[in-house]
C-alpha cells in the first residue's frame, strides 16, 4: 500500500510543479523567438532553469600561504609546478600559473590596444633551469642577477622578464597594477611580478 500512496504523492508533486510552470510555457511560448506552441515541458523547464540559473561568479581571489604563495602551488614546490598547472601567455610559447598567464595576456593586449609592445624573455622556470640560471648570472645576494633555486617567482609561475623598450617600461610602470604585476626586483626593470 506504501508504494500506491508514494507514487500518488510523486504523480501530485508533478501535478504541482506542471502548474507552476504552465504558465512560463505559454510565456516562453509567446515571447521567445523561434518558440513554438509545441514546447514539451522538460524544454521549457530546461530553458527556464537556463534562463534563471545566475551565471558563475569569477574565481575568488588565491589563498595564500604565509609565504604569500598560492596554497594550490605550495603543495607543488618551487620549480616543481606540473605542466597541468600552468598555462600559455597568448601564443608566446611562455608559460606561467594559469591566473597570470591570464592576466599577463590581457596585459600585452591592453598595452598593443595602446600602440606599445611588451615582450617575454622568460616565464616559468623549474628548479634545474633556476639552477642553471644562477650558475650563469650569479646570485642576487653576491651581487648577481639569480634567487637561489627554489626561492624563485619564477619557479611558481608568477614571474616573468619582459622585454621592454622606454615606450613599454613606462607603459608597464604606468599600467602593470592593473594587471596585477608589480616590478618588485630592484637592478631588474624588466622583472615583474604577478600578484593574486
Amino acid at each position: 500500500m506504501q508504494g500506491i500512496t508514494g507514487i500518488a504523492g510523486i504523480a501530485q508533486r508533478m501535478s504541482q510543479i506542471q502548474a507552476l510552470v504552465a504558465p512560463v510555457v505559454v510565456v516562453r511560448a509567446t515571447t521567445t523567438v523561434g518558440a513554438t506552441a509545441g514546447t514539451s515541458f522538460a524544454d521549457a523547464l530546461a530553458d527556464e532553469v537556463a534562463r534563471t540559473t545566475p551565471a558563475p561568479s569569477a574565481p575568488s581571489a588565491a589563498r595564500l600561504n604565509g609565504d604569500g604563495v598560492p596554497t594550490e602551488l605550495a603543495a607543488y614546490g618551487n620549480g616543481k609546478i606540473p605542466a597541468s598547472a600552468l598555462q600559455e601567455v597568448g601564443t608566446t610559447g611562455h608559460r606561467l600559473w594559469a591566473p597570470a598567464a591570464e592576466a599577463l595576456t590581457g596585459l600585452i593586449s591592453a598595452a598593443a590596444a595602446d600602440g606599445v609592445t611588451v615582450g617575454i624573455t622568460d616565464s616559468y622556470r623549474s628548479y634545474a633551469g633556476q639552477v642553471d640560471v644562477a650558475q650563469r648570472k650569479g646570485l642576487y645576494s653576491q651581487g648577481g642577477l639569480a634567487a637561489a633555486p627554489g626561492t624563485s617567482d619564477h619557479g611558481w609561475g608568477m614571474a616573468v622578464d619582459l622585454d621592454l623598450g622606454s615606450a613599454a617600461q613606462a607603459w608597464m610602470r604606468a599600467h602593470g597594477a592593473e594587471h596585477g604585476f608589480v616590478e618588485d626586483t630592484p637592478r631588474e626593470p624588466w622583472h615583474w611580478a604577478y600578484t593574486p
